[in-house]
């Protein structure tokens, strides 16, 4: 007995000063070799959107319909009955699709989880709003759209829209349908229904302070715009989309041009696609935002079609992986500087890939996409970041029935609570397998926050010259869903409150970065001019 206890000691123990190491409260001569920080010297490069960290909710959500199917679904098309289901992307796999009935935005649960998120732009877009009839009645919706429409929203639908990004302390974002039924005889596009649409937003007490002609131009004849569309229809349509909203809602931002997927490895599609240099030359300077969308390549459910743009788990951590997005950020920043220069740049859709997300993007292994992707595009000038979806299929931030918590929504959280608008140059020595960013800390003039990301499979040596407090990210194994804050895990109350998320208090000196991990370590008295 006697030996049983002394050995539960000496295994406590053991463990006990492990956490000591991780959690920096002991100093180590084993990391000879590491980087160091300064936080007060850090000079201010940049700043983005008190709403940089955003998100998307699709229309296809709001009015019910097929949207990518979850991997793990055992749903079957027959659930959908003789309920509207709407139309996926042309020319795609409709067995790719599941059917959803309309969100219910004023669940408790999701809005507690939500709101923690907040403040945010709620952009509610995607490709099934450029085909959306806007019932302007209290009257029952018809059973199906009208012609040359694929879905209807109704006015309690949209009610319930507008009242949660007022919950949410958020903007709204959205398009309006350029489908076939928009347009005249000569297939010119006309406001009527956009007038019904902002006009009844209004009435509410609403606002659309940001919106996009239509979901990713690019791909116009895939997201339902008449045959034949080209840049010269689209330059047509932005003048008379332009006027229209100058008369009925003068201070909403238009942004432009909202293409995706012309760098990279999305670049190598089949599909048949505009050029965004050619929808640019049509409309002139016209758009007070450039806006983009990006993803890094096509999730399982579409690479079986298109294998040479999709990718594995195994590359999940790679530095080709993780710097996909700048290569990208880059040819759509040369579009920037040449048609809108000096506008700012905002990217209104992003998630690990297109196609629902991979059955990965649920698990902590994709927060290091996330966290990385914000942090070195918020360097390089993106001041606002919408990730897709709040909410639904596999790369949504909450799990679409149970609204459980995924690990890049707790990464969202901390996001929030600890990163400012400030951004800085970290100056950091170059690390292998070390990503390293710095903010101003939120909230907190002067104060400064430093993001370390550590892919590698060994640890890594940081030297820090005052206190801080840790917050350090970690999971039992890279794949998992659960993930732990200073080695305790993370999971909300049934009715959607959050844990204590407090940092652990480390001293000045050497500290630990584990393997695979992510650390937020937050300097409140770091003096830094550039914070206050």
């Amino acid at each position: 007995m006697t030996r049983r206890i002394m050995r539960s000691k000496t295994v406590a123990l053991g463990f006990a000063f492990a956490m000591l190491l991780m959690f920096g409260a002991v100093q180590s001569p084993l990391w000879a070799q590491s980087i160091s920080l300064d936080p007060k010297a850090m000079q201010r490069i940049g700043t983005v959107d008190e709403r940089f960290q955003s998100y998307n909710i699709e229309m296809v959500e709001v009015t019910g319909g097929r949207f990518w199917k979850p991997y793990k679904s055992k749903g079957t098309e027959s659930q959908a009955g003789n309920r509207p289901t709407g139309a996926g992307p042309a020319g795609v796999d409709p067995n790719l699709f599941e059917y959803r009935p309309p969100m219910d935005l004023s669940n408790a649960r999701l809005r507690k989880l939500a709101a923690a998120l907040g403040p945010v732009y709620v952009r509610v877009s995607g490709t099934w709003a450029n085909t959306i009839y806007f019932h302007d009645s209290n009257d029952p919706a018809p059973e199906k759209p009208p012609a040359g429409f694929n879905a209807i929203l109704t006015r309690q639908q949209w009610k319930g829209v507008v009242d949660f990004t007022r919950a949410m302390n958020g903007k709204l974002m959205t398009s309006v349908a350029i489908g076939p039924g928009n347009r005249d005889d000569k297939g010119v596009w006309m406001p009527e229904q956009a007038r019904r649409f902002f006009a009844y937003t209004k009435s509410l007490g609403g606002e659309i302070a940001a919106v996009e002609f239509m979901n990713e131009p690019n791909f116009a004849a895939t997201g339902g715009a008449p045959k034949g569309y080209d840049g010269a229809a689209f330059g047509r349509d932005i003048e008379v989309f332009r006027r229209f909203l100058k008369e009925a809602s003068p201070n909403t931002l238009l942004l432009g041009p909202g293409t995706l997927g012309e760098a990279g490895v999305l670049a190598r599609a089949a599909a048949a696609r505009l050029k965004s240099e050619d929808l640019l030359k049509a409309t002139g300077p016209v758009f007070d935002i450039f806006s983009y969308h990006m993803y890094a390549a096509v999730s399982q459910r579409c690479a079986a079609q298109m294998p040479a743009i999709g990718t594995t788990p195994g590359a999940a951590l790679s530095q080709e992986w993780l710097e996909r997005p700048l290569e990208m950020h880059a040819f759509y920043a040369d579009l920037r500087d040449r048609f809108l220069p000096g506008k700012t740049m905002w990217l209104t859709e992003t998630a690990d890939t297109a196609c629902g997300g991979n059955a990965w993007a649920t698990t902590f292994l994709d927060t290091f996409r996330y966290l990385n992707q914000a942090a070195s595009l918020a360097q390089r000038g993106v001041q606002l970041r919408a990730h897709n979806t709040l909410s639904a299929s596999d790369y949504g931030l909450l799990d679409e029935t149970t609204y459980e918590p995924r690990p890049n929504y707790w990464a969202a959280v901390l996001w929030q609570r600890l990163m400012g608008t400030g951004v800085l140059n970290p100056g950091t020595q170059t690390a292998n397998n070390l990503y390293t960013y710095a903010h101003c800390q939120a909230k907190r003039p002067g104060g400064v926050t430093v993001l370390a990301i550590n892919v590698g499979a060994t640890e890594q040596a940081m030297q820090i010259p005052q206190q801080a407090e840790r917050y350090t990210l970690s999971a039992t194994q890279p794949d998992s869903p659960v993930i732990q804050l200073n080695g305790q895990t993370l999971q909300a109350g049934r009715d959607g409150s959050l844990p204590k998320m407090a940092g652990v208090s480390v001293k000045r000196g050497t500290i630990k970065l584990p393997p695979t991990s992510i650390t937020f370590l937050v300097f409140p008295q770091a003096n830094n001019k550039a914070c206050q």
